[in-house]
């Protein structure tokens, strides 16, 4: 294998564009006999020479050798200098990165995260991919949303407590919160199946209620639909009716749940590699838009308690 510095090159390159080899070491700042030596490695380097020397002011030209040498050189010299571009993109926190969420994180909380990060960085580039409920994976990506710790060599921060809430149409209950007994043999409409059992399931199985459930998507859109139509009651989380806009709506009506299913919103890198600053300052902003979604949730629950 040809051992070639990119330094070599890049003198190489600057001779070929001034014509001698003293212009050229006056471009980069070294003397004729610096760029000669540096000529004479690259030469060594490659098995033959890589110009004619005419001597005296005259130009040097090319060799054939030399031609295939510039001709890779210089490609080599651009992706150096694309590798340079993104290490001080990397250490400056531009550059990309790639986040797997869902979807009440899509609606509720990322776009904040995304648009503090690119008013802070706005060369960056933000990939999103949404994850299947039954099997998350990080894979490459950064970051990874998920509600609940996934498995792995995996470091993760829970974000928020997230609970549970009744859907109903109005006037089915008196106002205020509702017992998860009464839940016990109604129709529903679920979630699906991975969220349901991690989360809703438990506390459903000790308040002794098995709703029937009549239909199952996971679009919460789709539930609150169903609901307006009659199928059923449903639980939501309340990021999934913040982001919807379902507390605004006069079609449905919604109910605390007493105890309340909780559910966690975490957020995953990986434990192994070193993680980029904008992945660092992503997490740190996440955190912070959680915080406040929290301090929403508490302010809303504690006003409608004072009603």
């Amino acid at each position: 294998m040809v051992d070639v510095e990119l330094r070599h090159l890049a003198t190489m390159a600057a001779v070929v564009e001034e014509g001698t080899f003293g212009r050229a070491g006056a471009r980069l700042g070294y003397t004729q006999s610096s760029v000669s030596q540096q000529i004479a490695a690259l030469e060594k380097s490659v098995g033959g020479p890589v110009f004619d020397r005419p001597g005296g002011p005259r130009p040097v030209r090319i060799t054939p050798l030399g031609a295939v040498v510039l001709e890779h050189g210089r490609d080599l010299l651009e992706k150096a200098e694309a590798l340079a571009d993104a290490v001080d993109r990397f250490k400056a926190g531009d550059g990309r990165i790639d986040i797997g969420t869902f979807q009440s994180v899509s609606t509720v909380i990322l776009p904040s995260v995304m648009r503090r990060l690119r008013d802070e960085h706005p060369a960056c580039e933000i990939r999103l991919s949404e994850m299947p409920p039954e099997d998350p994976r990080l894979g490459d990506m950064d970051l990874l949303f998920y509600d609940r710790a996934v498995e792995g060599d995996l470091e993760h921060v829970r974000l928020m407590d997230d609970p549970y809430l009744l859907v109903a149409l109005p006037g089915e209950l008196p106002d205020g919160p509702v017992a998860l007994q009464q839940l016990d043999d109604r129709p529903m409409v679920g979630c699906h199946q991975a969220c349901d059992d991690a989360w809703l399931g438990p506390a459903l199985t000790e308040a002794g209620a098995r709703p029937r459930i009549v239909y199952r998507t996971p679009g919460n859109e789709a539930i609150l639909s169903m609901v307006r139509a009659g199928m059923g009651w449903a639980v939501l989380p309340w990021l999934a009716l913040h982001g919807s806009d379902a507390r605004s709506d006069g079609r449905i009506a919604i109910h605390e749940l007493r105890p309340a299913p909780t559910r966690g919103i975490y957020l995953h890198w990986p434990a192994t590699s070193s993680r980029s600053p904008l992945a660092v300052r992503a997490t740190e902003i996440a955190a912070e838009i959680a915080a406040e979604v929290s301090a929403d949730l508490s302010a809303r629950f504690r006003a409608e308690s004072a009603r």
